[in-house]
């Protein structure tokens, strides 16, 4: 398990990370979401020691990282792939690894084969495609066999077959009892391998809970419902308190309602309904909506300017 209670960390004037709390399980795979200078990053880097908080704290499985005896059968990590060194080959990095951390030779054999490197082990990572560099750093992670990942875009640079293949490790990962904290902008991509979201923007916590509950607090409820007694259906839908768009002769859009509601107004009313169907919005549509006051950096139409929000942190 993860914690992190009032986690902050400022860099002269700029705060990075500010008065973060969350809790991390395990057996789940927690995605941890943000726009660019969220402090995503940053919030990694200190959960993992690498930067030193200015205030609060963080744990894992009970500790701070510093306090684990062999951090690397603890916590695996990939922040950045290509800290590696170049002239090494992909093997001789992870028997380095082993070597300085009382990891059995076998264990790097066995993490070649898991991440598919097996017919560029003895090429120097220097030579690497991106790709390639993110399945060594996956497997660099998962060598010493932790029960705790860390993983900062870790589909970043891999082709469709390759991001299918870490979405099904992870959800394995997890399965297995494993805390898997996976930092990603890939919405779509979350949207399928996650189950609990973390979101921040600007260093802070904006929601945090399930993939479902998330996408239903950002964007509400909503019906499609389509009906020869259009008119009058609106008009009583407008009388309850709620919003009603009209989309066609016979077809309206009700949001902050269930389907249900809907339903059990029309039989009451001797209201034949021809569908209705409940709207789900996709998760990219839910982060967009819940961080829209958290960007950093907004984009204008065709040939118009970036401009800058306030900085409020890190990526």
């Amino acid at each position: 398990m993860i914690e992190a209670q009032g986690l902050t960390k400022r860099y002269g004037a700029k705060t990075a990370v500010d008065d973060l709390s969350f809790v991390v399980r395990p057996g789940v795979v927690t995605g941890f979401l943000g726009p660019n200078g969220a402090g995503k990053s940053t919030t990694m880097r200190l959960l993992l020691g690498l930067d030193r908080p200015s205030a609060g704290g963080s744990t894992i499985n009970g500790k701070p990282y510093a306090d684990h005896p062999a951090p690397l059968r603890e916590v695996g990590a990939l922040l950045e792939a290509r800290a590696v060194h170049t002239g090494r080959s992909a093997r001789n990095h992870l028997l380095a690894m082993a070597a300085t951390n009382g990891i059995p030779r076998t264990r790097v054999d066995e993490m070649i084969d898991l991440v598919g490197l097996e017919e560029v082990a003895g090429k120097r990572v220097g030579g690497f495609s991106l790709g390639m560099g993110q399945r060594l750093g996956i497997a660099s992670a998962l060598l010493g066999d932790p029960g705790v990942l860390l993983l900062d875009e870790p589909v970043n640079g891999l082709d469709p077959e390759g991001i299918l293949w870490i979405r099904n490790l992870l959800k394995a990962l997890a399965a297995e009892g494993r805390t898997v904290l996976v930092s990603s902008h890939l919405m779509s991509e979350m949207a399928v391998t996650a189950t609990e979201l973390i979101v921040v923007g600007r260093g802070r916590l904006i929601t945090s809970g399930s993939v479902a509950d998330v996408i239903r607090g950002a964007a509400g409820g909503a019906v499609l419902v389509r009906t020869g007694a259009a008119d009058r259906l609106a008009s009583l839908l407008t009388d309850d308190g709620h919003q009603v768009h009209r989309l066609g002769p016979d077809t309206l859009q009700v949001s902050g309602v269930d389907s249900a509601a809907v339903g059990l107004l029309a039989a009451r009313e001797a209201i034949a309904l021809i569908e209705l169907t409940p709207q789900q919005a996709t998760l990219e549509e839910a982060f967009m909506e819940i961080t829209r006051d958290a960007v950093e950096f907004h984009g204008g139409g065709p040939g118009s300017e970036l401009e800058s929000a306030p900085a409020g942190g890190q990526r």
